[in-house]
């Protein structure tokens, strides 16, 4: 895990060489034959990426982006209307018969069918219309990590591309630097603080919400540590209650109009004696998680997702877990 998370920004660079005029024809494609609306589908991980990939899609195109429930296509065989939409599936293997599934449904409904896998020769590329390979090489570990931050990658590629935004273009070619300079950060404060921890929460908001989904999972999995990942909104709406001395809050800031409500959930919280590490580019304090420079917002929850994984490797191993090997858990699940 820790040796394939380090490497994320050789990915990433990879990647973006690779999929250029993949994703140069799509944007074509997607200019001249606009979609009504955007479908996203996966699990796990994957699904926290298409999370970001909803916050993306609003943020920068304007364009309505909803999730679908993959039991809805392959368990109760309903085959919504997609017609003109644009679906955009996420997953490592291509390989999880549900969402194989719900890509052939999509693709006869009428939607155009984009696959991000990693198996490029896999039965979900095989199905879909454009596939956007991760090019994220060998993955060993159960837990995802160069993986997931090469699908957040992906997304962001080809939104800038296709927003034809000058700045989120420009900001594209600084992500495989920026996770390499992630990597560097220190957070040992994390590691040490969370040893004995039994639950915490972790929050973001926006586009930082993927990344607080992402790293919760990771706490569960590679760290037998229970969390869960509320956005710094809805966390005020009854899970705030249960906060105060002795429950730990990770909170994601993101450097964007929802980064002061995350700041202000995470003093509140630690006005209460709660343990609170907060990662937010810009804020100064010594109990603020260091990150890596940021040259757009978008660009910001991939920067502390690679920071984040490094801590959680080193967390988990000083539990006395096992990173690559979680209890229970196979690198490729394949629901139905």
């Amino acid at each position: 895990m820790y040796a394939e998370a380090q490497e994320a920004g050789d990915a990433v660079a990879r990647q973006f060489a690779a999929n250029a005029d993949i994703v140069d024809d799509l944007a074509e494609r997607l200019h001249k034959h606009p979609p009504r609306f955007i479908v996203t589908c996966a699990r796990g991980s994957s699904d926290h990426a298409a999370t970001y990939g909803k916050y993306l899609f609003e943020t920068q195109l304007g364009l309505v982006t909803a999730s679908a429930s993959p039991s809805v296509g392959s368990v109760y065989a309903i085959q919504p209307k997609l017609d003109g939409a644009l679906f955009v599936t996420v997953s490592q293997s291509g390989k999880s018969p549900d969402l194989v599934r719900n890509a052939e449904i999509a693709k006869a409904a009428g939607a155009h069918v984009v696959a991000l896998v990693n198996v490029t020769d896999s039965p979900l590329a095989q199905i879909a219309d454009t596939v956007l390979g991760l090019h994220a090489g060998p993955e060993t570990s159960v837990a995802a990590t160069k993986s997931y931050l090469c699908s957040l990658a992906a997304l962001l590629q080809l939104t800038a591309r296709w927003s034809n935004d000058a700045a989120l273009f420009n900001a594209v070619h600084a992500l495989p630097d920026g996770l390499r300079e992630a990597w560097r950060q220190d957070w040992s404060p994390l590691v040490d603080g969370l040893v004995d921890a039994h639950n915490l929460f972790v929050v973001g908001r926006g586009l930082g919400l993927g990344a607080a989904q992402e790293a919760a999972l990771k706490f569960k999995e590679t760290c037998g540590l229970h969390a869960e990942a509320f956005s710094s909104a809805e966390v005020r709406h009854g899970p705030m209650a249960i906060v105060g001395p002795g429950f730990p809050v990770l909170a994601f800031a993101q450097d964007d109009g929802t980064g002061d409500g995350t700041v202000a959930v995470a003093r509140e919280f630690r006005s209460r004696g709660a343990p609170v590490w907060l990662a937010a580019p810009g804020v100064p304090g010594g109990d603020v998680l260091p990150t890596a420079r940021s040259v757009h917002p978008a660009l910001t929850p991939l920067l502390t997702v690679a920071s984040f994984y490094k801590a959680v490797n080193a967390l988990s191993v000083a539990r006395g877990h096992n990173p690559d090997l979680p209890p229970h858990l196979n690198k490729v699940t394949e629901t139905v």
